[in-house]
């Protein structure tokens, strides 16, 4: 391999790349605006969950709890009802998430010690949020029956009610529970696998369909020449890519990089490596731009975002489709970068994904050099 004809056809790429503004929108304005969409757009995080009240007892019991329900930052009470059909009005509509049902002899059962129930309707067209707005009321009436409880213990025996176990929770690497934090490391791997695949699976494909290729395969650049060189370009265009997202990440959406820069960008280089080398093969098989671009979308961006592990627990899948993840390099790189972002982890924790990327990232490498003949068919 010679240096010098390497040099010529990254050049020859970088000045392409340079004299069409397509190619450098779509290197780096859009993973900045995929970014940008996703990163405050998809959420995770249920809060201000709306709900109305209809309240049949109206005594000061009703209205502590109420107060339990208005006084936590999970649930926003936009008003008042008096009826059922308003309250089927109010979630039919989508104006409120749920509501709140005290019956008329609420107050009584509490003063008799018995138990009072109370009714809780929730909207369950998006059965996830359901779950948790369900989870988040439970909380608010375990706590309020907790202190009516003591209450009424301190009235009959005049002491204080000390709990036999007293829980205090933890929470590691995400403190706060925001969703964005696992989110941003995780969007930088599908962003860059789904754009690093659709860059280059252009580029063999331009060459054949403006019959630039027989004028490179009369060259004496060899095969291997070619696609490094035509690889070159745009992998330095997706580091630089990946030290915006990686800013962006840290001053815009405030994510905290815990974990080692230099691995992170270094994991990022064999995952950009592999990606790139990916759409090259599909480039090099398919030979038209458009169907290439189409492959290339369907081979990165659905099992990327789908079978990774960024939005959904791999976990939680069934057993065929999670053995199908471990085929998927995206999954080794949004593991890397979690541990990475988040725990503060290195090599001694993530070898077996370092390795595993590797290999992916090494195989296609080798598998592009392959697939691509030096010669007219």
């Amino acid at each position: 391999m010679r240096p010098f004809r390497l040099w010529a056809i990254a050049r020859k790429e970088f000045i392409h790349i340079l004299r069409d503004p397509r190619s450098i929108g779509m290197a780096v304005a859009i993973p900045m605006l995929l970014l940008l969409l996703f990163g405050y757009a998809l959420t995770l995080d249920v809060n201000n969950v709306p709900i109305v009240i209809w309240d049949q007892n109206q005594s000061q019991d009703s209205r502590e709890l109420i107060s339990k329900f208005q006084g936590s930052r999970y649930f926003a009470i936009l008003g008042y009802v008096y009826s059922y059909p308003e309250v089927e009005r109010a979630i039919d509509s989508g104006e409120a998430l749920a509501a709140l049902i005290i019956p008329v002899r609420f107050a009584r059962r509490i003063e008799a010690g018995r138990a009072a129930p109370v009714q809780f309707i929730v909207d369950g067209s998006d059965s996830n949020t359901a779950t948790i707005v369900m989870g988040y009321a439970d909380a608010v009436a375990w706590g309020y029956s907790q202190d009516v409880a003591f209450s009424e213990i301190r009235r009959l025996e005049g002491q204080k009610v000390r709990l036999p176990l007293d829980l205090r929770t933890r929470v590691w690497f995400n403190a706060d529970l925001e969703s964005k934090n696992y989110i941003i490391p995780g969007l930088i791997a599908v962003i860059m696998m789904v754009i690093a695949a659709l860059l280059t699976s252009l580029t063999v494909a331009r060459e054949w369909e403006r019959g630039t290729m027989e004028q490179l395969i009369a060259t004496p650049v060899k095969g291997p020449e070619l696609i490094l060189g035509k690889l070159l370009p745009y992998f330095a265009i997706g580091m630089f890519d990946v030290l915006l997202a990686v800013l962006m990440g840290e001053f815009l959406f405030q994510v905290p990089l815990r974990g080692s820069p230099a691995l992170l960008f270094a994991m990022a280089a064999i995952f950009l490596a592999g990606a790139l080398s990916l759409g090259m093969m599909i480039s090099i098989v398919t030979k038209s731009q458009l169907l290439a671009s189409q492959l290339a979308m369907v081979l990165t961006f659905l099992p990327s975002f789908l079978l990774s592990g960024f939005m959904y627990a791999i976990s939680n899948m069934p057993v065929p489709i999670q053995v199908i993840t471990y085929l998927i390099p995206a999954k080794y790189f949004v593991s890397l970068l979690k541990g990475i972002y988040l725990k503060g982890v290195g090599l001694e924790i993530l070898a077996l994904e370092a390795v595993l990327l590797s290999v992916f990232g090494a195989a296609i490498v080798l598998l592009a050099n392959r697939k691509f003949k030096k010669k007219l068919e």
